[in-house]
């Protein structure tokens, strides 16, 4: 059986410790990295959009980083329980015809027994900026 480590029940210190890794994930932009710390029946919210299972998890974020260049993401420590965790995040990218972005969200996750995120539910607000305005 696949594992991710820290496993559940999550302390502060593994708690951020899981919040880390997938930042890091994230900033990678390996679609099939980040899939693998999901369950292969992972379900997602994201935005307005409904995603399911590792497959579908790929094809999104392929295609997210075709369309938002220069991709830079911070997640922080928002809450936990034994199995869950709430984080806000920004990210900043940039469109194919040059224009600057900054997405502010929070996402909820839950974990599995073997430390997979079963479910993620993410919302998230975009705001035009300027390139001198970044931050990330």
């Amino acid at each position: 059986m696949e594992q991710k480590y820290p496993l559940p029940p999550f302390s502060l210190e593994t708690a951020k410790e899981k919040i880390q890794m997938a930042e890091d994930a994230w900033n990678s932009q390996d679609a099939k990295k980040i899939a693998n710390a999901y369950t292969i029946t992972s379900e997602w919210r994201n935005r307005n959009q409904f995603i399911n299972g590792r497959e579908e998890i790929i094809t999104f974020l392929t295609k997210k980083w075709q369309t938002e260049l220069n991709y830079k993401l911070k997640k922080e420590y928002w809450a936990h329980t034994e199995n869950r965790i709430a984080v806000r995040f920004e990210y900043e990218y940039q469109t194919k015809d040059g224009n600057w972005y900054r997405a502010y969200g929070n996402e909820n996750w839950e974990f599995d027994e073997n430390g997979l995120m079963s479910k993620r539910f993410a919302s998230i607000n975009d705001v035009e900026i300027e390139e001198k305005d970044r931050k990330l």
